[in-house]
């Protein structure tokens, strides 16, 4: 090799080292964030909240060399799921800052949006309400070859619509009776639907609470709803036993997450979830890269300075 083609190589070996990094990074990003909210924990901790935690949290190596290799195995389930043109359903339930979004967004971090979306409906409007209490939701269902995440579902009839006051009891018995039937037919029409309830304790959620008051960052997850649901934390425990008891089939069955430790939760569910659909290589064929074409009579326009975003950093 001469001087200029190790130039080159190691320019281009340079290159793919910034873009792993940056692929790093993203999550990084998200460590670092939760950091800064684990010293605010600290410190609320030391003026008088009570510390739920009870156990050591997961190392830091540990917690990332599973995340990363469990992001792989989500990239080649995703490859599947397209290959074999399968339809995947998974519900995200959970009390108020049970952690159902850092779940969520591990698991969307590395996977293409268009094969693997979240569905996190608002209140329903006027039209909706008048509607089939499923309808909303089944236009969200999956298409083949697709993976939906819902962050909530149409389980909040049985929880923040009933203890809520938003529907009458007869509205909630309609629901127990029907969901059922309702995922049986989902699953015998083909879709893979899984079910997952995060949960914590009541001094876990008055901490994270706590937390979104004190951060400027994270004020605006916590909603009127959310000030209410504290209040009401035995309604919600008898909805969410409630709806466990009567929803709980074989055909859809729940599976519940220990969510106060977040680290674990995220691994924990994340890896159940992948051992839930068989899946393998999918073969891809080679790709390779043709050569630019270039014209001797092309010349380049100049962008005028002023289009430039100012590079401050």
């Amino acid at each position: 090799m001469n001087d200029a083609s190790d130039h080159t190589t190691a320019m281009a070996t340079d290159a793919i080292r910034r873009e792993i990094m940056d692929s790093f990074d993203e999550e990084l990003e998200m460590e670092f964030e939760e950091e800064r909210l684990a010293r605010l924990a600290d410190d609320l901790v030391s003026e008088g909240a009570a510390d739920p935690s009870g156990s050591a949290g997961l190392d830091r190596r540990v917690y990332f060399r599973e995340l990363f290799r469990l992001q792989h195995e989500l990239v080649r389930l995703q490859d599947w799921v397209q290959s074999q043109k399968l339809r995947v359903v998974v519900i995200f339930e959970g009390r108020d800052s049970a952690g159902k979004g850092g779940v969520i967004k591990r698991i969307t971090q590395r996977l293409n949006p268009r094969v693997c979306r979240v569905a996190a409906l608002p209140a329903p409007n006027e039209r909706e309400r008048t509607q089939w209490y499923f309808q909303r939701y089944v236009a969200h269902l999956p298409a083949a070859g697709e993976i939906v995440l819902f962050d909530r579902s149409w389980y909040n009839r049985a929880g923040v619509e009933r203890v809520m006051g938003f529907c009458s009891e007869a509205e909630v018995e309609e629901f127990f009776r029907s969901v059922p039937e309702f995922e049986r037919m989902l699953v015998r029409s083909g879709i893979v639907l899984l079910k997952y309830w995060f949960s914590i304790t009541d001094a876990e959620q008055a901490l994270r609470f706590q937390m979104r008051i004190h951060d400027p960052l994270k004020q605006w997850k916590l909603s009127p709803m959310d000030i209410e649901s504290r209040s009401r934390w035995e309604d919600y425990t008898r909805a969410k036993e409630a709806m466990l008891q009567r929803t709980h089939i074989a055909e859809a069955p729940w599976w519940v997450v220990e969510a106060v430790d977040k680290k674990r939760a995220r691994l924990n569910c994340i890896s159940h979830f992948l051992a839930q659909i068989p899946y393998g290589d999918v073969a891809h064929p080679s790709v390779n890269l043709p050569a630019r074409v270039r014209h001797d009579d092309y010349v380049r326009a100049p962008v005028p300075p002023e289009m430039f975003v100012p590079a401050l950093y």
